[in-house]
């Protein structure tokens, strides 16, 4: 009995120390989850930073590759227009010719990349294979079961 009496003291300031503990226990929790979401929100900040600077530099390369598109382009409509030199032509219809040309040589290579991709597309479908089986075999086994 003795035993008995020396114990119950003990279980009383151990229930009488929990509720302090779950305190301490939710706010250690909150602070860890503060601390987490702390650094996430670094963590995005940093990310986007990168993010943002890789995309203005693609930005600036896509400006200046867009450049060099548009003059070799001339350039190239100047060539075709040299192929003309030997007829009597005036220079500015040569350069029409040579320019007319080239845009005709796009037209043309712009057309067969629509018609490729067209016929791609017409080929894939509309209704992904896997997804067509399974919905057949689900059908058959409704049937089944009915």
């Amino acid at each position: 009995m003795a035993n008995q009496s020396t114990l119950m003291p003990e279980i009383e300031r151990a229930v009488d120390a929990l509720p302090p503990l779950f305190t301490r226990l939710g706010d250690q929790l909150t602070q860890l989850f503060d601390a987490k979401l702390s650094l996430l929100r670094i963590e995005l900040k940093e990310e986007v930073a990168i993010y943002l600077r890789g995309t203005v530099m693609i930005v600036a390369g896509a400006v200046v590759a867009l450049i060099g598109f548009a003059l070799l382009n001339v350039a190239m409509a100047f060539f075709i227009s040299m192929i003309f030199d030997g007829a009597q032509i005036p220079q500015a219809v040569r350069y029409a010719l040579g320019f007319v040309i080239t845009a005709v040589l796009y037209l043309v290579a712009g057309a067969l990349l629509i018609l490729k991709a067209k016929n791609r597309i017409a080929k894939q479908g509309i209704l992904p294979p896997k997804t067509a089986t399974e919905l057949e075999r689900d059908k058959e086994w409704l049937k089944k079961q009915m």
